[in-house]
């Protein structure tokens, strides 16, 4: 695996320059916004494909596999085919809602075996900062060639997210009034698991929408409990901003597991129990 984890879009604007570029994903999605597609074709870093978080980083929602289950490895192998991935091929993933939807492209990926995926630092908005040229409309690659396996990263069933959060650190990555239950827009019932630790994936950012330096993530994570000495969980509410959290950890030097299934999966068996309020039990 490739110890990069971000790309500056300094960088990111060297490489397609000099003739060779990697393969770019632009995931623009949102909750409650349909129309990532038309983002991405009002304007978009020259060359970027399209990435339906939706339909091609996802299976179709279940119950028990929740709003965003994991695709099957064929399908999304078609999906990076359709992008034009090739073997060996580097691969930056940005979105403009500061990586929370790109990221899931990054953990994908990378639980898929390909070794060099990074993250635009500071998403779509760095590259307008920056003052660097969009383009409209949409490109489609030549097909690619990419073998993709999966198991490269460690997943958990809600199971094994319950017994983590009684052995080890569960990190909830979903906003603190979601974990405490005071508001639950999407999914069937509110609160959290028993013993998850709230910790919102907007603290991972500083300001400027780039992740906060390793040694402040370090410290965040450290005073959650999640200082690499014991096994570390994190879910969200349907696997998606979970992703932004594990690459955090990364960024921190803690390796942490996704429970895919979130809790969109969790609330929606009357059998699980949930947690109100900002205590974890």
């Amino acid at each position: 695996m490739s110890d990069r984890v971000l790309i500056s879009a300094g960088e990111l604007r060297g490489l397609l320059d000099a003739g060779d570029p990697p393969l770019v994903l632009d995931v623009r999605w949102a909750l409650g916004d349909p129309h990532g597609r038309e983002h991405y074709r009002a304007g978009h870093v020259p060359g970027a494909v399209f990435a339906d978080l939706d339909t091609e980083l996802a299976a179709a929602p279940t119950g028990q596999g929740g709003r965003h289950p994991l695709p099957d490895i064929a399908d999304l192998q078609a999906a990076a085919r359709r992008w034009g991935l090739r073997a060996g091929t580097p691969v930056v993933v940005y979105d403009d809602l500061g990586n929370t939807a790109a990221a899931r492209a990054w953990w994908l990926l990378r639980w898929a075996g390909v070794a060099d995926v990074r993250l635009l630092d500071g998403a779509l908005g760095a590259w307008r900062a920056a003052g660097f040229p969009l383009e409209s409309g949409e490109d489609v690659a030549e097909p690619g060639d990419i073998g993709l396996v999966p198991g490269h990263l460690p997943v958990l069933d809600a199971d094994e997210a319950a017994g983590l959060a009684e052995q080890g650190v569960l990190l909830d990555a979903r906003a603190a009034e979601r974990y405490r239950g005071e508001t639950e827009p999407v999914d069937p019932r509110a609160g959290h698991i028993p013993g998850a630790v709230s910790a919102p994936t907007g603290d991972n950012l500083a300001a400027d929408g780039t992740f906060r330096p390793a040694r402040e993530l370090r410290a965040r994570f450290a005073a959650l409990g999640a200082d690499g000495g014991t096994p570390v969980g994190v879910y969200c509410g349907s696997g998606v901003t979970a992703a932004h959290q594990i690459v955090a950890l990364t960024l921190a030097g803690v390796d942490a597991a996704l429970f895919p299934g979130s809790w969109s999966a969790w609330s929606a068996d009357p059998d699980r129990p949930a947690v109100l309020g900002e205590h974890p039990r």
